[in-house]
């Protein structure tokens, strides 16, 4: 069958693709990049002193840019593949955005969506992932998302009941093998939160986003501290587990074509405040498991309907800020720190499974999480760089 008859058919199949279980699937995989991602969005914007419009115009080009990148790709492969905003990207932004002015991190995000676009075109990612260290960057991960670990319980002595009741909905979930404990946790929090007070939705009301356009400027502290890590970590933490994800539920899922959707959906979105998109792993996870429906090949149906909502919701980006706003901020970040565990324990376990390759990840992981600063360029980076070069040292040039 050609390519644009395997997408008519793809199209005809899709009302009897879009069953409840699909639409609810994806619902619960916007939930989840609401309430984890998009809070490290919201903390990553008040860090480096961003005005409203630019942090509602960053929210409205992530949603939208992650929808009108998932909906094609849905429909194409007929494959539930998931495009979002990075997790690690935004958790790296938290601590270092506020080190730039936002036209160089506009810079640093064209740049790595541009050399991620490359990347898909060339076809040289699978190849290219094979010369990346695997543990060193899972423990420079490791170390960027420490902090939100740390975070959670640091909330813990300014609202105990908050933060406890919030923690125990989650284990409790997780118990129950809830698929998104992270969104009951959020729901019990606002709860604890309406009823002692600490909410502040007075400013509340719907309001459509408007693009807010930003001129990039490029300097070479914001590329290497700003765009190359979030370029290796979209790469090799966030498109590789997104493929693992599909190849684990059954797929055959491409590779390089996705890659190059992201990139391009990435520098389209990079001048209204979009700091990079790529494939989904957990998001992936939910809309392409048995929850979206019995039928795997019906199942891109969960995709385009996660699409929807990201459009939907992303076309209020305004409200959102408003909403993310009125949280207590023990609130915020608790469910930062909830959101990044399960990245955070795998992450974890990655960069410590190879025996041979664990010094190297190891010091990744501290000299990331110690947040140091060298020549005006962010920890992540000297994290990459000594834990490579520690690899190399130890086992040699065979490394």
């Amino acid at each position: 069958m050609s390519a644009v008859g395997r997408l008519g058919r793809n199209l005809r199949d899709l009302p009897g693709a879009l069953t409840p279980a699909a639409w609810l699937a994806g619902l619960v995989a916007v939930l989840i990049a609401y309430t984890g991602p998009l809070v490290l969005v919201f903390q990553a914007a008040r860090n480096a002193g961003l005005d409203r419009a630019a942090l509602a115009s960053w929210i409205a080009a992530l949603t939208i840019g992650s929808g009108l990148a998932t909906l094609p790709l849905c429909l194409w492969y007929r494959q539930p593949i998931v495009v979002a905003w990075s997790v690690a990207g935004s958790a790296l932004l938290v601590g270092g955005l506020a080190h730039y002015s936002l036209a160089e991190a506009v810079g640093a995000y064209l740049s790595a969506g541009l050399a991620v676009a490359l990347l898909g075109w060339s076809g040289l990612f699978r190849r290219l992932l094979a010369l990346v260290p695997g543990p060193v960057v899972l423990g420079m991960l490791a170390g960027v998302l420490l902090r939100f670990g740390t975070g959670l319980f640091a909330a813990l002595p300014q609202r105990p009941l908050l933060v406890a009741t919030m923690l125990l909905a989650f284990l409790l979930l997780q118990r129950r093998g809830f698929r998104a404990p992270t969104v009951g946790a959020l729901a019990a929090g606002l709860l604890v939160a309406a009823l002692t007070r600490d909410l502040h939705l007075g400013g509340l009301a719907l309001e459509l986003a408007r693009p807010h356009w930003v001129r990039p400027a490029f300097t070479p502290g914001a590329l290497l501290g700003l765009a190359l890590p979030l370029f290796v970590l979209a790469v090799a933490s966030q498109d590789a587990p997104g493929i693992a994800v599909l190849q684990a539920a059954g797929y055959d899922p491409p590779v390089d074509g996705p890659v190059l959707v992201t990139g391009v959906a990435s520098v389209l979105t990079a001048p209204l405040g979009g700091h990079g998109l790529n494939l989904a792993a957990l998001m992936g996870a939910i809309c392409a498991g048995p929850e979206a429906g019995p039928d795997p090949d019906r199942r891109y149906g969960a995709g385009v309907a996660a699409a929807l909502w990201f459009l939907l919701f992303g076309a209020f980006g305004a409200t959102a800020a408003t909403l993310f706003a009125g949280f207590p901020p023990a609130l915020v970040a608790a469910v930062a720190g909830l959101a990044m565990l399960p990245a955070l324990v795998s992450s974890l376990a990655g960069a410590l499974a190879d025996p041979d390759e664990r010094t190297g990840a190891v010091f990744a992981l501290l000299l990331t999480a110690a947040d140091i600063r060298l020549l005006e360029i962010g920890a992540p980076f000297w994290g990459l760089v000594l834990g490579a070069l520690t690899s190399r040292l130890v086992h040699g040039a065979s490394r």
